[in-house]
């Protein structure tokens, strides 16, 4: 399954939320599209569609404490964004927080 397949069968609104989201990371950072672990990877994000929601994933490996309360999630490595309707997302937000990630998080997977 491809980037593309994985979005289109999602159901709505987690389809619109996984495309926007997707336009977003591909405009934002230069990061190789791919299928990893049943979920779409760029680098040090990951887009997944759940049952009522999106997560928009972050590599946090590196960022401050202050950094990485940007985030929701407990993990040390990995932290996200959590979005169930479409107008929620915060196109600036997103964008900051994918700069500062890509400029400041080390990823030893990527």
């Amino acid at each position: 399954m491809n980037v593309d397949e994985y979005i289109e069968k999602q159901k709505s609104p987690q389809k619109a939320i996984c495309k926007k989201l997707r336009r977003i990371v591909l405009k934002t950072v230069k990061a190789r599209e791919e299928m990893k672990l049943g979920v779409a990877w760029y680098g040090k994000f990951y887009i997944v569609g759940l049952k009522d929601s999106v997560n928009l994933g972050f590599s946090v490996k590196g960022l401050t404490k202050k950094d990485k309360d940007n985030f929701k999630g407990a993990g040390k490595t990995m932290r996200h964004l959590k979005f169930r309707k479409l107008s929620e997302i915060d196109e600036k937000k997103v964008v900051k927080l994918l700069k500062l990630v890509d400029k400041k998080a080390k990823c030893s997977e990527c």
